[in-house]
Formats: C-alpha cells, sequence, structure tokens
C-alpha cells in the first residue's frame, strides 16, 4: 500500500515520533542528546513552531509540536538530516540512522492535547529510565522536568500547558503533577498514536452502536472525532487543489527555474552554479520555496534538481519564504 501523504497547516497540534532504524539507539549517550536538544533550541525559534511536550528515550523520541508558517516537515527534515550527519561522523558509523519517515499524527487539541503531554512525558517511566514519578521530576532528557520548574528549556512553551491546569502558576503546577502522577500506572496507550477516535471507542462497531445514523470518518493521520477528521481532510484537499491548479497551468521546475531567472536578471547556469552572489542565492533561495512550499515537491528532488542538500534546500524555503513576503513576488504574476 502506498504510503500517505503528510497533513499540515499553521495551527495545527502534531504528536510526532521518531524511531531508530532496526531499533538501534539514536542516543548513545548524553552528548548525543545534548546535540540533539541544541539543534532543536535553534529550529524552534527559527520556525516559529511551538513545542509543548518532549522525550528523548535511546531507540525513538515523541514531541507534541504545533506548526506554524513553516511546517513540521521542514522542522524534522533539518533536524534529523542535521543530527544524523553529526551523529554518524561522531560513531564512525554509516547509513540510515532513522527509521523511514518519521510519524506525525494531527490532534485534536482540545481533546486530546493534555493527554498528549502526560502520555509523552510519562515514557521515560515506562521505559524505567526513572523509576518513580519523584525522579521523573529531574530527568533531563523529557519536557516534564522543565514544566515542573526543575529546569529551564526557553524553546518549550510551558505556560501554554500550564493555562490548561490552573491561571495561577504554582496552582497549575500542582495541578499537572497529581495529572500525571494519576496516569503512572498507565502502560501503552496505543489509541494515542493514530486513528485515535475509533481505537479508543473499541473499534467501528462500537462507534457505530453508540452513535446510530451519524457519518463518521477515521484516519490514521489523524486523532480527533469524526468532525475534526472531515475537517482536517477538507483543508487538506483544498490545498491539494491549489497544487494542481499550478501543476494544470504547467507551473514545473523547468518554469520556477525561468520565472526566478526573470525576476533577479541572472543566467540560467546560475542557478545551478553554486554561486553565493545574492542575486543567485535569492534565486535559488525563492526557487525552493514555491517549488516546496506551493507546487507540494519534495526537499529531495528540489535537492536533486539543484545540486544542493536537503538541508541547505530547507534553509532557502525559509529563506525564500521572507524573500516573496518582503518584496511581493507572487507565482502567478508575470516579471517577464
Amino acid at each position: 500500500m502506498p504510503r500517505q501523504s503528510r497533513l499540515d497547516a499553521p495551527g495545527i497540534v502534531h504528536h510526532v515520533m521518531i524511531r531508530g532504524m532496526d531499533r538501534c539507539n539514536i542516543f548513545r549517550n548524553n552528548n548525543d542528546r545534548d546535540d540533539f536538544l541544541e539543534r532543536l533550541s535553534v529550529l524552534i525559534p527559527e520556525t516559529g513552531i511551538k513545542c509543548y511536550a518532549w522525550a528523548l528515550m535511546s531507540n525513538h523520541a515523541h514531541f507534541l509540536f504545533r506548526s506554524g508558517k513553516v511546517g513540521i516537515s521542514t522542522l524534522m527534515k533539518r533536524l534529523l538530516t542535521g543530527y544524523a550527519v553529526k551523529f554518524n561522523k561522531r560513531h564512525s558509523r554509516s547509513g540510515q540512522l532513522f527509521q523511514n519517515r518519521y510519524k506525525s499524527v494531527i490532534c485534536q487539541e482540545d481533546t486530546y492535547l493534555k493527554e498528549l503531554v502526560r502520555y509523552i512525558h510519562l515514557n521515560p517511566l515506562r521505559a524505567k529510565i526513572v523509576d518513580t514519578a519523584n525522579r521523573l521530576n529531574w530527568y533531563k532528557y523529557s519536557g516534564h522536568s522543565a514544566i515542573v520548574g526543575r529546569r529551564n528549556c526557553d524553546w518549550q512553551d510551558i505556560d501554554y500547558v500550564l493555562g490548561f491546569f490552573n491561571k495561577k502558576r504554582g496552582e497549575a503546577k500542582k495541578a499537572y503533577i497529581r495529572y500525571v502522577r494519576d496516569a503512572t500506572a498507565q502502560g501503552k496507550r496505543p489509541e494515542l498514536t493514530g486513528g485515535g477516535f475509533i481505537r479508543s471507542h473499541g473499534g467501528w462497531a462500537e462507534v457505530r452502536s453508540n452513535r446510530p445514523g451519524s457519518h463518521l470518518k477515521s484516519d490514521e493521520r489523524i486523532l480527533g472525532d469524526g468532525e475534526f477528521v472531515a475537517n482536517v481532510l477538507a483543508q487538506a484537499e483544498e490545498e491539494f487543489e491549489v497544487r494542481y491548479r499550478y501543476k494544470r497551468l504547467g507551473y514545473d521546475e523547468e518554469y520556477l527555474t525561468n520565472k526566478v531567472v526573470n525576476i533577479f536578471d541572472i543566467k540560467k547556469g546560475d542557478v545551478f552554479s553554486g554561486s553565493r552572489r545574492k542575486p543567485v542565492s535569492q534565486a535559488r533561495s525563492l526557487f525552493c520555496y514555491w517549488n516546496v512550499r506551493l507546487l507540494g515537491e519534495s526537499m529531495t528532488e528540489t535537492a536533486k534538481y539543484l545540486g544542493l542538500s536537503q538541508v541547505a534546500v530547507g534553509y532557502a524555503v525559509d529563506r525564500g519564504e521572507k524573500i516573496a513576503r518582503t518584496c511581493g513576488f507572487d507565482l502567478k504574476t508575470d516579471f517577464s
């Protein structure tokens, strides 16, 4: 079965999971974990993405993100590619580090955000990395310790999470700690890792018996009730239609290349030359932004076309968005 495309839009909450290839350790020691967190501390502010919860284990990790103008895929590609290159060099290894793509499940916020924060932050306790809830408060490699005030984490949005528990910060921390401790005996929660509405209600038969005559939708990429799933899919379909219209008009890589060449008055070969001259760099950045964000092409294919690395394309997409917004460049405008 072909894999489904990513779903994303500004403001959507995602439960993101990464795992090592063949369950190999992606964090062998604290130096690895510190390197990973240092990268997050740079990328989270740069992308404008919000982080509400996270936990680093040995062979996997969990995160709860809210996408901004920059999608989750941009963050994850830059994060995982850069980390994997450094990890392989540090440990004298080669080959793929992460298992397939990262997994991302869109979450219905009002129903699942608190549950997911708790579920993610209890991972070290479930895995017996720490043996008590009190020790969990001090575990350095989970967002839980930042929420309870045991360590600082500038890139984690602590106040938003505490706001679900009480308006007063001190009372909110106490309520949050109680909320987490109440679930310490819970085991794995498969209903929180995708298709949660159906799984958590015991399957389709049980759902239909409880809601006779109702129209429901389910999707493994979405954790929420039928109406929420339908709305997310409709938004994704609308985005797909926009991309399809662009491609139907003949907007492809060749078209974009000619367009940025005309805008910045450079030669076509300059786009592929690796030159760092400002007009050339801006042309490549605008190309990357339009090709990835508007046409929906992958960073991998974009990198191959331009002769760049995926990491370089990720940065270029961000720069290109700023250039398009600042200069008012529209893909449909004729600059010839």
